[in-house]
């Protein structure tokens, strides 16, 4: 079984209360607009990190995280990318790749607004986290956690961290 902390759109933030999480976890999967490779660094003292650049991103995060991020995790075929949409308004760039080979879990940041749904078509599961950072528009800052077994995700768990 593995514990993950699923988080977005840092935008260079990072504070005590995110870094508990971090250290409840077994990986931690940031989904883009890093903000700062000191972010990163933080994360990658406590715990592994997957991870993937965003659009805000420099040249420097952009050397370290890749556009898109798949692998497995347990049983489960796992795609990061930031710009990502959702079931039914895929964004272009990943639409058809989508399509011709689904992954199990899909992992979008990008619009700030958390959002977890299921493509009954496909099969995938759509994850977006919103954003723990205070930049934005968002209201209050959040991430998921939850835990892959073998081929099973489960124990989804919304944390907020307060408002922006």
């Amino acid at each position: 079984m593995t514990k993950i902390l699923l988080l977005s759109d840092t935008h260079g933030h990072m504070d005590d209360t995110i870094l508990k999480y971090v250290r409840q976890a077994d990986e931690i999967w940031h989904a883009g607009d890093i903000g700062s490779l000191d972010v990163t660094d933080k994360l990658e003292a406590i715990k592994p990190l997957k991870g993937v650049h965003g659009n805000i991103d420099d040249h420097m995060i952009q050397k370290e995280f890749p556009e898109n991020n798949r692998f497995f995790c347990e049983d489960v075929d796992v795609w990061i990318t930031h710009i990502g949409g959702y079931p039914t308004k895929y964004n272009v760039r990943v639409r058809e790749e989508i399509k011709a080979n689904p992954p199990k879990l899909f992992i979008c940041g990008h619009s700030h607004i958390l959002k977890v749904m299921h493509d009954k078509k496909l099969d995938v599961l759509h994850m977006n986290p919103g954003a723990c950072g205070k930049h934005g528009f968002h209201a209050v800052r959040t991430m998921l956690r939850f835990k892959i077994d073998g081929k099973k995700i489960s124990d989804l768990e919304v944390v907020e961290l307060g408002k922006r």
